[in-house]
């Protein structure tokens, strides 16, 4: 199965008619539906029933929809590509967690920015997507909470930032520090859902390195809904320190009693890979690790 095959058999479809079909991809109609009757053969499958009007069968509804968004793509690809040819800027791809958004993440890029020979593209993606996108190389660095061990990918931990809980409540009531005991007795909002291994793992874990278990009320897939739910009422959240920007009513962060209750923020990027930019981001994170 041919790319042409498919560009073709995606003309006939729009216009359901080979001799519209021909006039546009500029050939003659006999071809055209040669090409057609070649997909179908390839595939052993009847797409498109000759009638008046054509008229597709239920395979080739199916394959029309597959294929429209796979042009698309094709378009954007080739866009992209034209765009990386003549751009005068190196162009640095980010992955990253929502969370990041509240902590370093921001100063770095305006860092980045600042500096006009380099143009950032952000991409919202979990650790565990990170590493994917980082293999395929889809993006350049990731910032992520979690270690996810892999041959190709180093991580290199940025900080340690405390987690607070997040409990409903006037942000004016009690603020003195909560144990993770107390925690694990009230109705626990976990995130993300899915994917996982994720921080919802990683908050599991801090309660049983101190023997505790929480039983989750609501699992969501992420932390600004998970304190949304705080706000509701419906019960507790760990989350970074750096969550105390988002300010919503009903919610007071409150710091935890134990020590080294904290998340790491890790920085993931290629293994024995040369690039510059990945150089200049951890030049410029590197004062964070004393923090």
């Amino acid at each position: 199965m041919e790319l042409r095959h498919l560009r073709y058999y995606q003309e006939v479809c729009r216009t359901l008619s080979f001799s519209r079909a021909a006039e546009n991809l500029h050939i003659a109609q006999p071809p055209l539906s040669r090409q057609i009757q070649q997909l179908e053969s390839e595939l052993n499958v009847t797409l498109i029933t000759r009638t008046r009007p054509l008229a597709l069968t239920e395979a080739g509804v199916y394959l029309y929809q597959q294929i429209e968004p796979l042009f698309n793509r094709l378009e954007e690809i080739a866009q992209q590509t034209q765009q990386i040819a003549h751009a005068s800027r190196a162009r640095l791809i980010i992955g990253f967690a929502p969370s990041m958004l509240y902590g370093a993440l921001p100063s770095l890029i305006r860092r980045l920015h600042d500096e006009n020979d380099i143009a950032v593209e952000m991409q919202e993606m979990v650790t565990l997507r990170q590493i994917e996108a980082l293999k395929k190389g889809r993006i350049d660095v990731g910032f992520g909470r979690i270690y996810l061990q892999d041959s190709e990918i180093e991580q290199l931990t940025i900080r340690e930032e405390p987690l607070v809980a997040a409990l409903p409540g006037n942000a004016a009531l009690n603020d003195n520090p909560i144990s993770l005991a107390e925690l694990s007795q009230q109705p626990f909002i976990l995130y993300p859902a899915q994917p996982r291994p994720g921080y919802a793992d990683h908050t599991l874990r801090l309660f049983e390195q101190h023997h505790l278990r929480v039983n989750p009320s609501q699992q969501t897939n992420d932390m600004q809904t998970a304190i949304a739910l705080v706000a509701a009422g419906i019960g507790v959240a760990l989350v970074p320190e750096s969550a105390r920007q988002i300010n919503h009513d009903g919610v007071r962060y409150v710091a935890v009693k134990e020590p080294h209750v904290t998340s790491p923020i890790i920085l993931s990027y290629r293994k024995h890979e040369a690039n510059p930019l990945v150089e200049r981001c951890k030049n410029l994170l590197r004062p964070a690790n004393n923090q």
